[in-house]
């Protein structure tokens, strides 16, 4: 959900994933940011200031917050977990692939994320990419799609430039094309009139599948459109109900949506007006399954709808909070634990792919954040827990794309699913929400294969593996560990996990018919029900990328500071812009015409899937 704009970004690019090519954009420094020289608008730092002396960004905060108190009455003590042996279980999702969990990466930073170009590659963020692509079962680089947004700032014609050129390039890398972002604010934000509705969409999404089959520099023309990217003011269901699907079908690829559970834009626009909240108060929030549960309440006919018509459903961006999250909240481990309940949730749900944002230095909630350039020389990235939710999420689905989900959850605070592959469980991913020192709220969960009720013979295995992650709190900052392993804290990653290795295996009780996992309070335990479905996510050998070229000792790309700066998808621009390349500053991109308007750059780890995706 998105309800600020960014204004005129020009954007040209050829990106493949093992090669990205010079890319150009225009943008604008934004409102209380650190900007890549150094300096922040908001700080006392300067691009000056000795690399040691670098606090106060957001994606750096050390608030703590207190974990919510413990339930009562608690939890159970042990919590039985029935699955069949064969033939599936009831309420099983559709088929989910192992990238269905990926990130979006606002176009401002993408530089500073991805690289300056294909000899200056981060390596960093392709070593985290590779971490999830190995488990998600996509090892090679180069299999990179992407999808592009159509401008709507005008519709009368619309600009098609992206189209014409993003298939040129990218060929049969290029998944589509998003028709429009969040369309239900355009009348408040005073780009359509303040009648615009539904139908005048649906009249708009007509003239653009005619222009486009009329354009002739545009080779494929069906299959391409994601609509409607709504936020919250229309509801989906109204949009679907103009008969827009039926009616343009064979244009359509993908329905899609962009939600956050909530907002903290009280702070970080004090103009709106609006009542500030207290991370604290709302912090029990994020550890309950019933977030999630209420949170996707809204798409479940929509996800249907979706099924029914063969079109994809995609959550094109989320996180914990929108404007930036949450101090305290969106870099804790609760909020680890939120993102993977919540893409369980989605996946069980029938979404079929969703994409966690990433904004600047004054985002909370960044899967992953690089040093401010002046400090890449001495400082290191940052990765953040919703990161390893993705990385769990990855392991959890697997690479077979028959992962199938059921949630089997009885009690809020411990969310339960188990995974099946072709009729048979292969997993079963155990939460514990609760924070509690005295170990009084670990539970066991005691799953059975078979018998009981299920009418089938007894099956549990005589042993199961099991990964745990974990950290001392729901409100700890850093200090997370996936199977033992950790990507550091603060300023400390390279993107590659560094520790021993550490799977744990359970011995069952075959003759009870029972596994029993304990799960730490709090903490989250992926079962691997067999060898096989652990050995399917396990690298046989760790891809990680060198670094063959040296930057500049002060900062790796020499740019006026005023030029570019991070953003994290909201506007409060100035009205001065620069460009990233020499001799650009003018905004004098061949494709400035075709393409204005905001565009953010999304990755996803779909096979290796990127997604560039325009804001307005």
């Amino acid at each position: 959900m998105r309800s600020f704009l960014i204004h005129s970004f020009s954007f040209s690019f050829f990106l493949s994933w093992a090669a990205l090519v010079a890319a150009q954009y225009s943008i604008y420094q934004p409102k209380n940011q650190v900007i890549f020289g150094g300096s922040a608008l908001h700080l006392t730092a300067t691009s000056t200031a000795a690399a040691t002396n670098f606090t106060g960004a957001a994606a750096y905060d050390s608030t703590i917050l207190n974990p919510p108190a413990v339930p009562n009455p608690a939890i159970p003590s042990q919590i039985p977990v029935q699955l069949t042996s064969s033939g599936g279980i009831a309420g099983l999702s559709i088929p989910q692939n192992g990238g269905f969990f990926g990130f979006s990466i606002e176009m401002s930073v993408s530089n500073q994320v991805l690289g300056k170009n294909s000899s200056f590659l981060q390596v960093p963020f392709l070593n985290l990419m590779a971490n999830i692509i190995e488990r998600a079962g996509w090892v090679q680089l180069t299999n990179t799609h992407w999808y592009l947004g159509i401008p709507f700032n005008t519709s009368a014609p619309f600009s098609l430039g992206i189209v014409e050129y993003g298939q040129q390039i990218l060929g049969d890398r290029m998944l589509g094309f998003q028709a429009g972002n969040e369309p239900d604010l355009y009348a408040s934000h005073g780009r359509r009139p303040s009648t615009y509705s539904q139908f005048d969409y649906f009249g708009e999404i007509g003239v653009l599948v005619q222009q486009i089959a009329n354009d002739s520099a545009i080779s494929k023309k069906n299959n391409m459109l994601v609509v409607a990217s709504v936020q919250t003011v229309w509801t989906p269901e109204s949009v679907w109900n103009t008969g827009i699907v039926e009616s343009y079908s064979s244009s359509i690829s993908a329905l899609a949506v962009e939600r956050y559970p909530d907002d903290n834009c009280a702070a970080l626009y004090p103009a709106l007006g609006e009542a500030l909240q207290n991370p604290q108060d709302i912090f029990i929030n994020y550890l309950q399954h019933n977030a999630s549960t209420t949170l996707i309440s809204s798409y479940l006919n929509s996800t249907a709808f979706a099924y029914q018509n063969g079109k994809q459903f995609i959550v094109f961006e989320t996180n914990t909070a929108s404007c930036s999250g949450f101090p305290g909240i969106s870099n804790s481990f609760g909020a680890a634990l939120w993102a993977l309940d919540w893409a369980f949730t989605m996946a069980y749900s029938n979404v079929t792919s969703a994409l966690f944002h990433v904004g600047g230095q004054n985002a909370y909630y960044n899967p992953f954040t690089p040093p401010p350039t002046n400090q890449s020389t001495i400082h290191q990235w940052t990765v953040g827990p919703v990161y390893y939710s993705g990385l769990v999420m990855a392991e959890a689905l697997g690479p077979s794309n028959a992962s199938q989900i059921v949630d089997l959850t009885t009690n809020i605070y411990t969310p339960i699913y188990a995974i099946y592959e072709n009729g048979s469980p292969t997993k079963v991913a155990l939460f514990n929400f609760v924070t509690d020192p005295s170990g009084v709220s670990t539970y066991t969960a005691v799953i059975s294969i078979g018998g009981g009720s299920t009418g089938q013979s007894n099956a549990t295995p005589s042993q199961v593996q099991v990964k745990y992650l974990l950290a001392e709190s729901v409100s700890a900052k850093g200090n997370f560990t996936w199977a033992g392993q950790t990507l550091g804290n603060n300023l400390q990653s390279d993107g590659r996990l560094n520790g021993t290795l550490n799977v744990t295996t359970v011995a069952c009780d075959q003759n009870a018919n029972t596994c029993s996992i304990p799960v730490p309070a709090p903490g989250f335990a992926l079962v691997f029900l067999t060898s096989n479905a652990l050995r399917a996510v396990s690298p046989t050998s760790t891809v990680t990328f060198p670094t063959t070229a040296q930057t500049r000792h002060g900062n790796t790309v020499s740019i006026d500071p005023s030029m570019l700066a991070t953003s994290y998808g909201h506007s409060g621009m100035q009205d001065t812009h620069g460009a990233t390349s020499p001799g650009s500053s003018s905004g004098t991109s061949p494709l400035r015409a075709a393409l204005p308007g905001a565009l953010a750059l999304f990755v996803a780890a779909l096979g290796a899937a990127a997604v560039a995706l325009r804001w307005w």
